[in-house]
């Protein structure tokens, strides 16, 4: 209770993600009117006359397309940031075990990686793969690997530098062992405190890439591209300004 009237801001943005959570999952199991439904004569109605959030150009549930877009940009985002967290955790602590030129090579690489934005790597990876979730996955995920890859390196070499680890070390004990069984432990709680950090960004990268056409196919809404339709009409509709 202490910690939580000391920093309110956590308490607000834990009710706003549990929030964003529960629509999401809603969605799944029920909408006001199905995301996908047109009703031409019901097109640009607003709040006021059609109740709800309105509804867009093609007479679309506004609401409705709100919800199943915030389940498809969480998910799109947490199976990049998973993967990410995945593959740059495991690079990561293999790198600090083995140091050397695996480090400065692996490093060198991240940086190359930083270098390219995501929306770019989408691009790139929709010319030979297709545009849709699964590029947006994998280019998302691709941007998240260094930034994992970095953080557990630098957590797992302070582990490394403990006099219990060199004990270890010295005695012949396996270095793949105690990396799972003393060095991961260790920096868990850093490797979790920066997977929510890279949701978020993930959830906005998502967007972005709808919003240019490199994320889920219609009929699906997505929040981006949700906002790339409302842009022509924010005119006729100031209600779709909303999303």
């Amino acid at each position: 209770m202490r910690f939580t009237r000391r920093r309110p801001a956590f308490v607000i943005g834990i009710a706003v993600t549990a929030f964003l959570v529960a629509v999401a999952l809603l969605s799944l199991v029920w909408t006001p009117v199905s995301p996908t439904k047109m009703q031409i004569v019901q097109k640009l109605k607003s709040p006021f006359v059609y109740g709800g959030l309105g509804t867009d150009h093609f007479g679309r549930d506004v609401l409705s397309m709100l919800m199943a877009g915030a389940w498809n940009s969480l998910s799109t985002a947490i199976a990049a940031v998973a993967i990410g967290a995945f593959i740059g955790t495991a690079i990561g602590v293999t790198v600090a075990a083995l140091r050397g030129f695996t480090e400065t090579v692996v490093m060198r690489i991240c940086d190359i990686i930083f270098a390219v934005p995501p929306i770019l790597s989408a691009m790139m990876l929709g010319a030979f793969i297709g545009t849709g979730r699964f590029t947006a996955i994998i280019a998302i995920a691709t941007f998240m690997v260094p930034v994992f890859a970095r953080l557990t390196l630098g957590a797992a070499l302070q582990i490394w530098a403990r006099e219990y680890i060199t004990a270890a070390t010295s005695i012949g004990q396996n270095r793949a062992k105690i990396t799972m069984l003393h060095v991961v432990p260790n920096i868990s709680n850093q490797i979790i405190v920066q997977v929510t950090i890279q949701l978020g960004l993930a959830i906005l990268t998502e967007a972005g890439l709808s919003f240019l056409g490199l994320g889920m196919p219609p009929p699906a809404a997505t929040w981006g591209r949700m906002l790339a339709d409302a842009q022509t009409y924010l005119g006729a509709a100031p209600w779709l300004a909303i999303m």
